[in-house]
This record gives structure tokens, C-alpha cells and sequence, in this order.
């Protein structure tokens, strides 16, 4: 039988999902709650790379990572060594009741990557919406203002206050009944859909003009905001970039009121970009920034970085039992040692390889509306009709579908868009692999419009 460590390309042995897939399957459906959403019936059992094996030693590309999470890849030697070693020592010790040399060390290791003259400081957790959840308490209690603003297609947990700020899809917060008050939302800048035909690069500004001339004065006065939250590139709303101009408006005018600009990162973080953070694209500095998922190549860890000036509070206003836990952060500081090391230039370099093999996709394929993203954070967004740019959800599962089925791991993203997100070592080969795997399924697609 092959198993993941013998190949970097798909093997696929079985039909999918396998006799012993389909017996997990069926026990999941008996036993686990059904709010769980599962794109296709992948039952992993082992990893190695960029390598998944399901339990019938079927071998897939994973250009997924997890969501985002694994991004040394699976199972990395080094992550696996320091989480063995560290586990030998100490498991836990809460971080809120006892020091560890631990949480400083990760600390000055992430602050280190954040341009910007004004010293920081770190609070760890365990997952994003944790992250989030902290950043709105220390916007509140730094500002002593109370209301909040996010943007349309954003996701920033399930958890009540981060769900509160979540406008992705209705589903999320439906029958959860009242959730934060004093959020509101404005539209994100979407160049594909620009109502104004703007660009890439200019769209947005009528968006600034709402919030100030619009929001600011029939809604809260800028006085009463505690904080804006954005994704530089917006994750689950289908990896949709914002312009640098507009982050950087979007921090003077932040900047002019005393409101706190919260940068979401816990998907296009630690590297995935290439560069550490992708705010850096703007060359902006954040008042708050979170981060998780790729923080720790797998292992629950999260954290939000602020300015000194910012993080003030007093003893006892914020806690964790778990956040910043010594195996955890063994595995985020080797995390680190090897995005530093070379995987971060690799996601530059992949990202660029791909992007220019895949730009002239909407010209190749009708059902290939946009390409955009950055690095190795990559959206493809699928319509029914490239001139109306009418979505189609149903062409755009199809072609994850028949990824699987070739052997490759995607997932969806928005409405109607595929996220191409694997681990930062993937090499030419699984791109050209994965590159060909996506032109198939959409002439394969394209034969039941």
C-alpha cells in the first residue's frame, strides 16, 4: 500500500469515498453534531507535506492545509520534534496564573516580525475567533468607546462577539438571536464586482466616502468607535484583496479619530502571502493585529499583537486557562524557525510561478470569472456567465468535487469562489500538478453548461 511518505504526488487506490471511509462516514453521521460542513468525503488518517492519506491509503495533493492551518505542511520533522520534546517536559501550566519562558519567547519572536517603531506586546489564546474576541475587549477598554465597524463578506469567528462582527453568510448567525450591539457593516472593496469599474488597485473610495460623509454622521460619531476590523485579504468572503490605498485611508482616517484599526491576519498571516503579515503589502501599521491558523502548523494556538500604548489594561481584565500553552508554542517557534528559513520566500516565489500560469485563466475558461490573491492565498472565482458574472455555486462545487476525485484538496471560499491555500512547501511539480488538475475539471464543468 503507498503511503504518504513514498509519493508527493496523488495515489488513488480505491473508488472515493473507500469501504473504509464509508464506515467513518456513517459513525460521524450517528455520533457528531451535523453542524459540521464537509465539501467531500475525505476521512484522513495520516500526512506528510503537502501529502494527505485517507484511511484506504488513498494519497491527495492538500491544497487546502487545513484551512490555511498547516503551513510547514503535515507532520513536519522539526514541528514534530519540538512538540515530542517539549511534551516530555511540560505539557501546561496556565500562563495567566505562572510565568514561562515560553509565551516571552514567542512573543519577542512575533513582534519581531511587525514593522513599525512602537514596542509591542503579545496575548496568546487557543483559536482566531479567541484572538478577535480579545482585540474587541482591549479596543473597548483602550478607547473607553463601545461601537464597532466591520465589513460586508468578512469572517471573524462563530464565537458570539466575533460572530457579532462575521457577515459572510446569513447560516453563521441565523437562529443565535441577539448578538453585540454597536457593530455595523460597510461595504469591502470588491474590484471584481466594483459598482464603478474601478481597478484592482483604485477600488474603494466611495467606501471611504460612506464611512465619513454617511456613517460617521447619521449613524456614530467617530468619537463613540472603538475600532475598525479588516481582512487584507478577505478569507472565507473569497480571498479578495483590498487595495493598499484603501488600508492606508483606512488607518489615517482611523488615526484622525482615535480609533483602533484591527487587523485580522489568521488566514493571510505567518508568511502565507510572502511576507510575514499581509498588511505589509500596504505598508501600514495596525493598532491591533490576530493571528492563529498557520501561527503554530497545526497545533491550537492564536495570539493578538498591539501597540504598547494600546494593550494597558489592568491585572485581571483579560485571562486563559490554555492560550500560549508550552507545547504549543514549541511548535509555533519551529513553526517560525522555518518560515523564516525559507518557506516564506517559497510562497513568494510558488505564488508568483502560479499566478503567471494561471492570469489568462478568465480568457481560457468561460466559467473562470477572476484570478487575484496573493502568494500562496489564491481565489478563483467561478460565474455561469462571464459578462452578466452571474455566480454559479453549482459549477463551482462541481469542479472541488472532480479536484477530489483526481486527488486533489480544495475548499470553497464567498459565494462562488475556490481558495487555493496550501502548505508554504509546495514545489514547481504539485503546482503544475494542481494547475492541470484545475483546467481539467473546468472543461469537464464547462461540458454541462
Amino acid at each position: 500500500m503507498i503511503t504518504a511518505s513514498e509519493t508527493k504526488l496523488p495515489r488513488l487506490l480505491t473508488e472515493l469515498p473507500g469501504p473504509q471511509a464509508q464506515r467513518v462516514i456513517a459513525a460521524d453521521a450517528k455520533f457528531m453534531s451535523p453542524s459540521f460542513s464537509r465539501e467531500y468525503p475525505l476521512v484522513a488518517k495520516k500526512g506528510h507535506g503537502a501529502i494527505v492519506e485517507d484511511v484506504d491509503g488513498n494519497a491527495f495533493l492538500d491544497f487546502a492545509a487545513g484551512i490555511a492551518v498547516c503551513s510547514t505542511g503535515h507532520c513536519h520533522p522539526k514541528v514534530v520534534e519540538a512538540i515530542q520534546r517539549q511534551a516530555a517536559e511540560l505539557i501546561h501550566i496556565s500562563g495567566t496564573d505562572f510565568y514561562h519562558h515560553h509565551m516571552p519567547q514567542l512573543a519577542e519572536r512575533l513582534v519581531a516580525t511587525m514593522p513599525g517603531k512602537e514596542p509591542k506586546k503579545v496575548f496568546f489564546g487557543n483559536s482566531g475567533t479567541e484572538a478577535v474576541e480579545g482585540a474587541i475587549k482591549l479596543a473597548r477598554y483602550a478607547t473607553r468607546r463601545d461601537k464597532l465597524i466591520a465589513f460586508y463578506g468578512c469572517f471573524h469567528g462563530r464565537t458570539l462577539g466575533s460572530l457579532s462582527l462575521t457577515a459572510s453568510k446569513n447560516t453563521q448567525r441565523k437562529h443565535f438571536g441577539a448578538l453585540l450591539g454597536g457593530v455595523e457593516h460597510i461595504p469591502f472593496p470588491y474590484a471584481y464586482r466594483c459598482a464603478h469599474d474601478h481597478t484592482p488597485e483604485t477600488c474603494g473610495s466611495e467606501i471611504l466616502e460612506l464611512l465619513e460623509q454617511q456613517m460617521f454622521k447619521r449613524l456614530f460619531a467617530p468619537e463613540e468607535i472603538a475600532a475598525i476590523i479588516i481582512e487584507p485579504i478577505q478569507g472565507e468572503g473569497g480571498f479578495v484583496p483590498a487595495p493598499a490605498f484603501f488600508l492606508q485611508e483606512l488607518q489615517r482616517i482611523c488615526n484622525r479619530h482615535g480609533i483602533m484599526l484591527i487587523v485580522d491576519e489568521v488566514q493571510s498571516g505567518m508568511g502565507r502571502t510572502g511576507k510575514w503579515w499581509a498588511y505589509e503589502h500596504a505598508g501600514i501599521e495596525p493598532d491591533i493585529l490576530c493571528t492563529a491558523k498557520g501561527i503554530a502548523s497545526g497545533m491550537p494556538l492564536s495570539a493578538f499583537v498591539a501597540k504598547e500604548s494600546v494593550m494597558t489594561w489592568k491585572k485581571g481584565s483579560h485571562g486563559t486557562t490554555y492560550g500560549g500553552n508550552p507545547v504549543c508554542i514549541a511548535s509555533a517557534l519551529a513553526t517560525m524557525d522555518l518560515i523564516e528559513g525559507g518557506y516564506m520566500e517559497n510562497a513568494r516565489k510558488i505564488g508568483d510561478y502560479i499566478f503567471g500560469r494561471i492570469n489568462d485563466w478568465p480568457s481560457q475558461f468561460k466559467i473562470v470569472g477572476d484570478v487575484r490573491g496573493k502568494g500562496l492565498m489564491i481565489g478563483i472565482e467561478i460565474v455561469r456567465d462571464q459578462k452578466t458574472k452571474e455566480k454559479s455555486v453549482t459549477l463551482r462545487d462541481a469542479v472541488i468535487d472532480k479536484a477530489f476525485r483526481k486527488g486533489l484538496l480544495l475548499l470553497s471560499a464567498g459565494e462562488n469562489s475556490i481558495r487555493v491555500s496550501p502548505p508554504l512547501l509546495i514545489d514547481q511539480e504539485q503546482a503544475d500538478f494542481a494547475i492541470q488538475t484545475l483546467e481539467d475539471c473546468f472543461r469537464e464543468a464547462e461540458k454541462t453548461i
